[in-house]
């Protein structure tokens, strides 16, 4: 592992909204699991969020960087309660005077992996999915989790879409890796079709079956060899891929999708399907993204 992203583990953008706590929790859990570092950042505005904008006055920025401080000692609170002296976590914090999408993207490339809410606390950030997850998402260096408010429940299953794509070859082996640190059930889903079974007139779909259930079976083989601590449920359903793993969801305690599919008719499109989990699940969701260093650079 690099030695960046060993010191750095698990890294946290944090603004002090319920979204960004209920990050500091779950990746608080998720560095005790790994035995890593816990990172917590918070980005603050050198500039008055306005059109055009304006430098901070001396009075300003000295509050500024009071608030972010306060945000960053509320997030240690947060996550000490949680970790408890049992599992002890190395925390640490970083208070930046820049703008949070390239400021988390640059320093993703030093961690395993990127937490953050699902939406911050300004009003322009308040949809679905916020304009800072939205695009670290999109641009990180290594796998970003995403999290919500909702508590996702205990002994739940890990699922993970699969396509046979390079990226959800990475993301399955999160999912296994995840799975197995939780002692959960992994569910391996892999939806058939981008189209409905009702726009192809004379579908035998028994017949598709069991070659999807062999192909599917197939990829998961050397993983399950890896992981023989990790009971897997294999679904293979004529379905679109997005509508099917947002269901397996409302079940789950985790979703772990790739960042992009192949793209053909019959493969999960993984880059619109993430985009539509992120959207429109309560549940964590992990984006699949290739760790990426200045000494090992991947791509899927």
């Amino acid at each position: 592992m690099d030695a960046l992203a060993e010191r750095r583990g698990i890294l946290v953008g944090v603004d002090g909204s319920e979204p960004s706590n209920a990050a500091v929790v779950w990746a608080a859990r998720e560095a005790a699991m790994r035995h890593v570092p816990l990172t917590l950042i918070h980005m603050v505005n050198a500039a008055v969020p306005m059109y055009p904008e304006m430098p901070l006055s001396m009075g300003m920025g000295i509050w500024r960087d009071e608030d972010g401080r306060r945000v960053l000692q509320h997030a240690v609170k947060v996550a000490e309660d949680i970790v408890g002296s049992a599992r002890p976590v190395l925390i640490s914090t970083e208070l930046k005077c820049s703008p949070p999408v390239p400021t988390l993207v640059q320093l993703s490339a030093d961690a395993e992996m990127l937490v953050v809410g699902s939406h911050g606390r300004s009003a322009l950030g308040r949809g679905l999915l916020g304009s800072v997850s939205a695009g670290v998402v999109r641009r990180a260096n290594c796998p970003v989790a995403v999290i919500r408010d909702e508590h996702a429940p205990a002994g739940a299953p890990v699922v993970v879409g699969i396509d046979g794509s390079p990226a959800s070859e990475l993301a399955t082996a999160i999912a296994f890796e995840e799975a197995s640190r939780r002692g959960a059930e992994l569910k391996a889903v892999h939806a058939w079709s981008d189209i409905e079974a009702v726009e192809l007139p004379g579908l035998d779909w028994t017949i598709f079956k069991e070659d999807a259930d062999r192909i599917l079976a197939e990829r998961l083989a050397g993983w399950q060899e890896q992981f023989p601590d990790v009971t897997v449920r294999r679904v293979v359903v004529c379905d679109r891929p997005a509508r099917q793993l947002i269901k397996q969801a409302e079940s789950a305690q985790l979703v772990v999708v790739g960042s992009h599919g192949r793209g053909a008719v019959g493969t999960m499109l993984l880059g619109s399907v993430s985009n539509a989990v992120l959207h429109s699940t309560s549940t964590p969701v992990i984006v699949a993204r290739p760790v990426q260093t200045p000494s090992r650079r991947l791509t899927v």
